[in-house]
């Protein structure tokens, strides 16, 4: 009996433990998509899974080196191509792109390219969730947003990603909404043509994908 007992309680704390999660990501959703004024962080593209598929010249590290800290200072450098703001209806975005940039320095060069096609659709909300918890967020307050890349192919010449948008709470750093989009990409040079579907990402979010969250989640 004692057994069974301690089962029962055991099940109860688990499903508590579930239900207050979903409670507080609730809240914390409903609370930023009806509330303009609520302030978000950017906080960078993460690379640590990306993988670049069918691009047998590329330099993997000049790419880690070089171009996956470029196209993170270019988001941030150019807001009104790369507009945040409208994308999340918020009035401010401020940006921290320090704990995505301490990452890209351990990201394995080696690991970068891949001539397996299937390397472009393999990540879970599992693999996001453990992205997150490598950040190094834990001292800050309010909500983040993170872009993981999960895969950039070329296929007879044409570019496309594959992409996570995460919106964190980043004092617990528990993901409270997490989205999948594969965008072309265009442009010149590696950085520009890597960055291009994260605006056009953004320009999603901004025109339709946005207004289908507030209604998911914000009602």
């Amino acid at each position: 009996m004692k057994s069974l007992n301690a089962c029962t309680t055991s099940f109860v704390i688990f499903v508590c433990f579930i239900f207050c999660g979903t409670a507080f990501s609730q809240n914390k959703l409903n609370e930023f998509f009806n509330n303009s004024e609520m302030p978000l962080v950017y906080l960078g593209i993460d690379f640590t899974k990306a993988r670049l598929i069918n691009v047998p010249d590329a330099n993997s590290f000049d790419i880690r080196n070089k171009h996956y800290g470029g196209i993170n200072d270019l988001v941030v450098n150019e807001p009104k191509k790369f507009d945040l703001s409208g994308a999340f209806h918020k009035s401010h975005v401020s940006s921290n792109l320090t704990a995505v940039k301490a990452k890209i320095e351990k990201i394995n060069a080696e690991e970068i390219t891949s001539s397996n096609t299937s390397d472009f659709n393999r990540l879970q909300e599992s693999d996001i969730k453990s992205v997150v918890n490598a950040l190094n967020i834990e001292k800050r307050n309010g909500i983040g947003v993170l872009f993981v890349i999960e895969g950039m192919k070329k296929v007879d010449k044409k570019g496309e990603a594959a992409l996570w948008v995460v919106l964190i709470d980043m004092q617990s750093k528990k993901v409270l909404m997490t989205e999948r989009f594969e965008e072309k990409a265009t442009g010149i040079g590696f950085r520009n043509y890597w960055a291009s579907p994260i605006k056009a990402t953004l320009d999603e979010i901004k025109k339709k994908k946005y207004k289908d969250w507030k209604s998911q989640y914000g009602s």
